[in-house]
């Protein structure tokens, strides 16, 4: 049996995990990222956690064939430079040489959404796809594509930003300096704008008595309350559901992939998210008339599709 480890770097945790071939998480570890602070000390922590995983899974690093990283932001896997992170302050930061000061392993990195599509590639929705397109959404709407068994990153290694394609010309602002981005009207941040604006626009819905109740305005409040009959949450839904659609739609015309995978806390709605999606999608995508068409799926992996994604990024660079 062979292992690998497999590291999900994040804004607010860093977690590794020992996985075997078989793609199965035998063990984890993980610790506060901290941010912000010196990429260096990240890096120390993040060998300290892959050290950790592989105690934790009794073996030793000697038993490991390779250390994979995804993180946020451009990450350049011919250099093995995070060239940018807006997140974590990353710039120009050589990982895997600081990696490997700590650890003499093979070490490889992808941007997070890449790595996470890639484990759904290999182990999850995707599997045994030969293109997939995986979107997620959560804080923000990340993307990966799978072209012909092959993470697709673009010549400079940012492509997939699948969430900064416009939706809506002069919508909404979106943090990376546009408005109307995919991201600014489909990420769960996007939804939590759109609750909030319809609850002050209609201060008698139930989702402002939710909200108070619960402490905060979440991504769920708009769902929970559409099921408890409130009309103003059901147009929200609606709202996001259509917006979501068009980017949805929009991926299908450019990559036509064999699947397309949705992930994010959101995707835990089930069927009413994904049915309504699945029926403007195809009322609205070009190929509508072709007998064979993208088939939409929710991930299967969640949270470990970036470890399982991450740990095989050697067999990725093969």
């Amino acid at each position: 049996m062979k292992y690998y480890v497999g590291i999900d770097l994040g804004g607010t945790n860093i977690v590794a995990g020992v996985v075997d071939e078989d793609y199965n998480i035998i063990a984890k570890a993980s610790t506060k990222t901290n941010c912000p602070r010196p990429d260096k000390e990240i890096a120390a922590d993040m060998a300290r956690m892959a050290v950790e995983a592989v105690k934790n899974a009794n073996l030793s690093i000697d038993d490991i064939e390779w250390i994979g990283v995804g993180t946020p932001g451009i990450a350049n896997s011919e250099t093995g430079i995070i060239e940018y992170s807006n997140n974590l302050g990353f710039k120009n930061t050589p990982m895997v040489k600081y990696i490997q000061e700590n650890i003499n392993k093979p070490v490889f990195i992808e941007n997070d959404a890449n790595a996470a599509a890639y484990g759904e590639y290999v182990a999850g929705a995707a599997k045994g796809a030969k293109n997939a397109v995986c979107i997620t959404l959560g804080t923000g709407v990340g993307g990966g594509i799978i072209i012909d068994g092959k993470i697709y990153s673009g010549s400079n290694f940012a492509g997939a930003e699948i969430g900064h394609t416009v939706v809506h010309v002069d919508g909404a602002q979106c943090s990376c300096g546009r408005k109307g981005c995919f991201e600014a009207y489909s990420s769960a941040t996007g939804l939590i704008r759109m609750t909030r604006e319809a609850m002050e626009e209609h201060p008698d819905s139930i989702m402002v008595k939710n909200a108070e109740e619960k402490g905060k305005v979440t991504a769920r409040t708009s769902f929970d309350c559409m099921r408890l009959g409130d009309k103003y949450a059901k147009a929200v839904v609606d709202k996001y559901i259509k917006y979501l659609a068009a980017g949805i739609t929009n991926t299908i015309n450019i990559f036509q992939p064999d699947i397309l995978c949705i992930g994010g806390g959101v995707c835990n709605e089930g069927d009413p998210l994904l049915l309504p999606v699945k029926a403007l999608v195809k009322e609205e995508v070009y190929t509508r008339n072709s007998e064979k068409n993208t088939e939409i799926v929710i991930a299967k992996l969640g949270n470990d599709a970036g470890i399982i994604g991450a740990a095989f990024l050697g067999r990725a660079n093969q």
